[in-house]
Formats: structure tokens, sequence, C-alpha cells
């Protein structure tokens, strides 16, 4: 289960690798990128193929980012969840966000019995950016008890 204290920490990171940014501008995951940037987020896009995505260099794997980062934001299918969090837990990458429809059983299990700070079943620009429908989106949450405590 999330935890506030999970949310928290993984907020805190202001240097994240993200899977999920894609040469259509218009993926969910390249608004995230560009939601997070605006807001002093240094995020590094991990892509197969794509050598740029939103104009700064994308990487091939966790082991071609140029630093270390404090965790990786995860926004693809859930098919593919699994692999992405098998690669980035090889790298050393300690926590993982799995965006709202990424998770699946497998990579939540995977990241459970490996020791890995886990969020999952939430929306990271509810907590991280704040504004605007995101804001009012959390605050909802909160009325209604959906939010992590």
């Amino acid at each position: 289960m999330t935890s506030k204290a999970l949310v928290d920490d993984f907020i805190a990171q202001k240097i994240l690798a993200i899977v999920g940014v894609s040469r259509n501008a218009g993926k969910f995951g390249n608004g995230i990128f560009r939601e997070l940037t605006t807001k002093g987020y240094t995020l590094f896009p991990i892509h197969p193929e794509a050598a740029v995505l939103e104009g700064v260099p994308a990487y091939k794997s966790f082991s071609d980012l140029p630093e270390k980062v404090g965790g990786v934001i995860v926004n693809i299918k859930p098919q593919q969840a699994e692999r992405a969090v098998r690669a980035a837990q090889a790298a050393g990458i300690t926590r993982i966000w799995l965006q709202q429809g990424s998770a699946s059983q497998a990579a939540v299990d995977f990241c459970e019995q490996n020791g890995i700070s886990l969020v999952h079943g939430e929306c990271i620009l509810m907590y991280a950016v704040g504004t605007s429908i995101h804001g009012f989106h959390r605050w909802l949450w909160k009325i209604f008890g959906k939010a992590p405590r």
C-alpha cells in the first residue's frame, strides 16, 4: 500500500529518470516530463530508440544515465512495467513510482520482494505539482479518503 511517507520521500528527489516519454508530444508521459521540469525537477528520459525527447537527450538504459537519480517514474503499459522495474533495480535505483494505470501485479510483487520503495496507483502530478487541476484532484481525494495516509 502506498503511504504518504513514500509519496513524500519520492517527490523530495529532484533528479529522476522517467520511462514513458514518447516521440509523440501529446502522450501523458510527455506531460509529466514537462510539468515536473517546470517545477524544478531534473528528468532523464529512458527510451530504447530515441536520442532526444522533449528537447533533451534520451538514454537507452538506466546504466547510460550521466548521474545518479533518486528514483524513476514509470508511465508505460502494465505488461511492460515488470521489465522496467527489473532494469531499474539492476541499475541500483531504489525508488519507483508506477504511474496510475502502469502497474502490473508482477511489477508490484518484484518491487516488494526486492526492497524497492514503491508508489503505485497514484498520479505524480497530484503530489509533485500540486497546482491547478492536479491540486484540486488531490484535495478531492483527501476529502473522500482516497489519498495516501
